[in-house]
């Protein structure tokens, strides 16, 4: 591709890879018999959605508008959870969704009703599957507390001491989502501690969902032990098993174009960028985290240093401190890799 006869700043986003990609998933769910949802809050380009329903059961959302998408534009699986419903949300979840799940006791006592009376309004006629979130409070995460949901005072599932055996009726499953980005090992650690507070409740359910967070198609994943892990699982327990990878789905398959617009020196060089971190990749502020970027080093790697930053008005709004071998001009453009997702 000519990058320099785009339009910057300009996402681009390579098929062929995200095909890749799918592919391996793909093969996961035909050899273990579990479901792969696409995470939505992490790949949303819905023009590749029909594209990707060839490939795996259906999508996973974090919210109505997310929903909204998935079952207009894959129109398969559909599945939601959120801390928190408002019940005009709810209304129209219980007609779009396949799967809800709760994050409370309390959230599911509101709606059971709406759900249960869901087929009368649905048009395949059939009840939404309830599901409720759990903490099994077993974190596997160094550093990055914000994309914890097993950290100090996580609002985000129902712990072993919360937990209410006799609230269970009309439950069908049971979901957890503790990673970020991580290997099979961290799963293997977290569904062991799972199983140890709750693996008794599973004998009652009918699906079991590990959440997201698991860089699948990533070149050193543990594939064989994820695999044996979902046939341990199908086989102690009588549940059909579901995982939301988002970032699995897009990984490594699509790119940030930009342009340096200007260049301005207070202690060193620095790129103004029409890109910027708080717009197009806020993960670099949030977690924090240094994008890569296309014949870009390490600052100090190579001869030529600048620190990127943005056009915004934010000063802390910085990429980070690259090196190059060759001096940057303004005009020049700049790629960032793995920016899909």
């Amino acid at each position: 591709m000519m990058w320099k006869d785009l339009p910057t700043p300009c996402y681009v986003v390579d098929e062929g890879k995200i095909r890749k990609n799918l592919e391996i998933l793909a093969d996961l769910e035909q050899e273990c018999g579990c479901h792969i949802l696409l995470a939505q809050k992490a790949f949303s380009m819905y023009s590749l959605y029909p594209m990707i329903g060839q490939y795996i059961s259906g999508t996973t959302a974090s919210g109505l508008y997310e929903a909204r998408l998935g079952y207009e534009e894959m129109g398969k699986e559909n599945h939601v959870f959120a801390p928190a419903y408002k019940e005009k949300d709810m209304e129209e979840l219980v007609q779009i969704c396949d799967h809800i799940i709760f994050n409370s006791f309390a959230q599911y006592e509101k709606y059971k009703e709406m759900c249960r009376e869901s087929a009368k309004v649905r048009k395949d006629k059939k009840a939404v599957s309830v599901g409720i979130r759990i903490n099994p409070q077993c974190s596997t995460q160094e550093g990055h507390e914000i994309y914890d949901p097993c950290g100090y005072a996580s609002r985000l599932g129902v712990t072993e001491e919360q937990f209410r055996e006799d609230l269970l009726e009309g439950v069908e499953g049971l979901h957890f989502h503790t990673l970020c980005e991580q290997n099979a090992d961290d799963l293997v650690t977290t569904f062991q501690a799972f199983e140890k507070k709750f693996g008794k409740y599973l004998h009652r359910m009918k699906w079991l969902n590990m959440g997201g967070g698991h860089h699948i198609t990533r070149e050193n994943y543990q594939i064989e032990t994820l695999k044996k892990l979902i046939r341990y699982i199908r086989e102690t327990y009588p549940v059909e098993v579901y995982l939301e990878p988002g970032e699995a789905i897009a990984l490594n398959a699509g790119y940030l174009v930009t342009e340096v617009m200007d260049i301005v020196h207070n202690d060193m060089d620095i790129l103004i960028l029409d890109a910027s971190a708080a717009c197009h990749m806020p993960d670099v502020l949030e977690m924090p985290y240094r994008p890569p970027l296309a014949k870009g080093f390490e600052a100090g790697e190579k001869q030529y240093t600048y620190r990127l930053s943005s056009m915004t008005c934010l000063a802390g709004d910085v990429i980070g401190d690259y090196s190059f071998e060759q001096p940057i001009r303004i005009g020049d453009q700049l790629v960032f890799e793995d920016m899909a997702i």
